[in-house]
């Protein structure tokens, strides 16, 4: 097979072997690593820097190619070009590759070598996409692994521990992209941290951790919700800190964005029907568990400072993460039980319904007890000096800590303990660690959960309630 661009003939990939003489070959850029410093053994003190990626030229073959140099020439070559880009090679050198030592940290290939790239020999040009093919573009969307060899979310989920350290396939819809976090490592190397949330349909919110520039430019492409993803070669992880499993970009991954494949397109077909019955709006992030380090969140706000920040947000996909000293205003927990606890199904944290007993996610009946569980589902009021945030969520494990009692201890008590109860929370100073932002379906256009509810200490508060605390967050208007 060969491609030819501006009269130029190119050696299929397929067909590339040692003693080629001088080979020129075309493809489009699947997979990419940063550049990256090592100390030169030949000369000490002195540094020799690297990067790889990989090209492919054909729904079967692709080939990893490695680059060493000074760093002028490997920064300045790393960044003519970027993953989905088409480029062609002029005269690598193919060599043999050691297999077991090549995948070790490389996307496993069909080919039984690697190419490498001299400064001094070999020439990389990006071509324009008007002189390319659809042939070429179309393989950017074809996944490295079977399509069908993939775990799904909830099978992730379902296994825990037991796939810590793991390699595997995902297939998933692409949730939330988050802001790139930029900070220095101990060695004083610069470092980057972004997080993406995937869902399917077993599981509607699990974190996926880009740490190199590469991964984290394409991820910013994504389209939150209008995206799914085959990620190939992952490493899943169980995260001690959050508690929960995530998986991370590794320098074997490769990710195909919006597949050409049966199964992307039943994925595609679930993420047009939720978006359709907009049950990804707020609902969905809320049943989800918040695994936030509230130790990460020190912006302290009033509530005058909150809307402000969430109309200043909106657009941004990201939410407001804060701190708020105010009071309970508002606590309706000795009303009818029946307005604050809720059936959820057990598989996607919805609410069931309570007259037909089906999830109105799901569209499932749940078959036993063990498919539901109850959990609190209440609207607070929070006022301080500045305002008041109206109908915020205290639902599920933050509910429980906050009013101190299980769903089950609370539908013991009786309504004289469930109204003192309400008075020792009502009108007292708390923390109050939240997560805000706008939303249309809300009725005060405002949705604000609460991460955790606790009543302040007196100093603390004082300080902070009256605008003098050391990190309070402050805004230009």
């Amino acid at each position: 097979m060969a491609y030819s661009i501006s009269a130029q003939n190119f050696v299929a990939l397929s067909d590339l072997h040692p003693n080629l003489a001088r080979p020129s070959i075309i493809g489009v850029i699947i997979g990419k690593t940063d550049a990256k410093g090592f100390p030169d053994r030949r000369n000490i003190g002195s540094e020799r820097f690297t990067f790889s990626f990989t090209i492919r030229d054909s729904p079967t073959y692709f080939i990893n190619v490695h680059s060493w140099g000074r760093e002028e020439y490997i920064r300045s070559l790393s960044e003519s070009f970027r993953v989905g880009d088409c480029v062609t090679i002029e005269n690598p050198l193919v060599q043999t590759k050691e297999t077991e030592k090549e995948e070790k940290f490389n996307p496993p290939t069909p080919s039984c070598y690697k190419l490498l790239l001299s400064e001094n020999h070999s020439v990389v040009q990006i071509c324009s996409r008007y002189e390319v093919g659809t042939q070429l573009l179309s393989l950017l969307h074809l996944p490295v692994k079977d399509p069908q060899d993939f775990y799904s979310l909830g099978d992730i989920v379902a296994n825990g521990q037991s796939l810590d350290g793991r390699i595997i396939n995902v297939l998933a819809a692409v949730k939330f992209v988050g802001e790139p976090k930029y900070f220095i490592t101990s060695d004083k190397r610069k470092g980057q941290r972004c997080e993406v949330k995937l869902y399917d349909e077993t599981e509607m919110s699990f974190p996926m951790i880009c740490w190199d520039n590469e991964s984290i430019q394409l991820a910013q492409s994504w389209m939150p919700r209008d995206t799914v993803i085959f990620a190939s070669d992952v490493r899943i992880n169980f995260d001690k800190f959050r508690n929960c499993m995530t998986a991370t970009v590794i320098s074997k991954t490769i990710i195909t964005a919006n597949p050409d494949t049966p199964e992307a397109n039943y994925m595609f077909s679930f993420v047009k029907e939720t978006a359709e019955l907009g049950l990804l709006d707020d609902e969905i992030e809320d049943q989800s568990k918040e695994s936030i380090n509230l130790q990460s969140i020190v912006d302290i706000y009033t509530v005058e400072q909150v809307k402000i920040k969430a109309v200043q947000n909106q657009g941004k996909p990201e939410p407001i993460y804060g701190i708020i000293y105010a009071y309970l205003s508002t606590l309706n927990i000795d009303n009818n039980a029946s307005k604050i606890i809720r059936n959820r199904c057990s598989r996607c944290r919805y609410v069931v319904n309570e007259t037909s007993n089906i999830c109105t996610f799901c569209s499932d009946s749940p078959s036993d007890a063990n498919s539901v569980f109850t959990s609190f589902d209440v609207l607070v009021d929070l006022t301080d000096h500045t305002g008041t945030l109206y109908s915020c969520n205290l639902s599920d494990s933050i509910a429980e800590e906050t009013l101190g009692c299980t769903v089950q201890e609370f539908l013991t008590l009786t309504e004289g303990q469930k109204t003192a109860l309400k008075w020792h929370l009502l009108l007292e100073r708390s923390k109050i660690y939240f997560k805000g932002f706008l939303s249309p379906s809300s009725r005060t256009g405002l949705r604000v959960n609460l991460l955790s509810c606790k009543l302040a200490d007196p100093v603390e508060a004082s300080q902070n309630f009256s605008g003098k605390g050391k990190k309070l967050h402050c805004m230009s208007f």
